[in-house]
């Protein structure tokens, strides 16, 4: 059996949903687009690839050696499920987070680099990772194509997959690119909450939730509401997607739910273990609170005040500013008194407008 089966044979043992080999070429339309996205202030806050353009869109540059990619989808529904109807007091996880399903894609790659080596040849693994655009070598690779939601899309999948690549020095026979678009379809646009979809395939970082939740800092005043019971990410595009419906309307198990007020009550150290999966910035659970903190002052339920009243003698600067704001959501009687009394004390001008702001939505 060649290379190439053998390879395509591990994929499909693997369970992965797609596979497709390419050159390890740079991408010049990519590396264009990302520094427009940086020059622009589109890719707001976000690192990743927008970190280092030239690198992300260039395989060599990380791996001088390589000559071709083996580039794989892991489709993960149904198995992450949806989540249940929203009740106060409970957050949503985004269906790609709401379990490590990483898992399967990862052990798939290291097949695959694993048979490479062992045929003599030099591999690396890849997913998730700032040297590589990889939506980029799965168009090349031949299996998506790039959506107006600027995520890729597969047959079968829809834009439901996690991506990954092994490069290597093997001299793999390209498959041929996805020449698929989106047509004229454009659901995902007004799918998004924030407007984030400014143009087909074009992302504002800055107004979508996904990135949001994953920015360090305080969340904008203008994006909290949109931020609804969103603990991590935002599948609004992605449901949206008609190549997706079929796959989607199959994840019929309840999952991805979360306790807030159990999140905010657990030590940063077993948070993290919780949620080992999630992208945090600095792997501080701070921003896990700051987002629990929010889809509880988005419940408008006054049960939540006390807990809230309580955030507001928080060490941390601006989780005692999103308690503030959370607690002039949620209203209850008493809520205007203990802002009022935090506010005479607050030695952070951050928390002091947020009481203010919270105050002014009480009057």
């Amino acid at each position: 059996m060649s290379i190439e089966a053998t390879l395509r044979s591990i994929a499909e043992a693997a369970d992965l949903s797609g596979v497709g080999f390419c050159g390890a070429e740079s991408f010049p339309e990519v590396r264009e687009a990302l520094e427009e996205a940086v020059d622009s202030g589109r890719s707001g806050s976000l690192g990743f690839t927008f970190s280092d353009p030239a690198t992300a869109a260039s395989p060599q540059a990380s791996f001088p050696w390589a000559r071709s990619m083996v580039v794989v989808a892991h489709t993960y529904l149904p198995a992450a499920g949806r989540p249940p109807e929203s009740t106060p007091g409970t957050g949503r996880i985004a269906r790609f987070a709401s379990d490590d399903h990483y898992v399967a894609l990862r052990s798939g790659l290291e097949k695959i680099r694993a048979a490479l080596s062992e045929a003599g040849f030099r591999a690396e693994v890849l997913y998730d990772d700032n040297r590589l655009v990889d939506r980029a070598a799965a168009v090349r690779a031949g299996i998506a194509w790039w959506g107006k939601s600027s995520m890729v899309l597969a047959p079968g999948s829809g834009p439901w997959m996690l991506l990954g690549s092994v490069v290597t020095d093997a001299e793999l026979p390209p498959d041929q690119p996805m020449r698929r678009d989106c047509g004229t379809c454009d659901a995902c646009i007004p799918a998004c909450p924030t407007g984030a979809i400014v143009a087909p395939g074009v992302l504002d970082a800055r107004r979508c939730l996904a990135a949001i939740s994953q920015s360090s800092g305080s969340i904008p005043l203008e994006l909290r509401d949109a931020m609804e019971d969103r603990v991590y990410g935002c599948d609004e595009c992605l449901v949206a997607c008609p190549p997706g419906e079929r796959l989607e309307a199959t994840a019929t198990v309840e999952s991805g739910d979360v306790d807030l007020i159990e999140m905010l009550a657990t030590a940063d150290r077993p948070l993290r273990r919780r949620f080992a999966h999630f992208y945090v910035p600095r792997n501080q659970a701070r921003f896990l609170r700051r987002n629990a903190i929010v889809a509880l002052g988005n419940s408008r339920d006054p049960e939540f005040a006390g807990v809230l009243a309580g955030l507001l003698g928080h060490p941390d600067a601006m989780l005692r500013a999103h308690a503030a704001w959370a607690l002039g959501r949620v209203g209850a009687p008493g809520a205007a008194a203990i802002l009022l009394a935090a506010h005479a004390t607050e030695a952070s001008s951050e928390v002091v407008e947020e009481i203010d702001q919270a105050l002014s939505t009480l009057v």
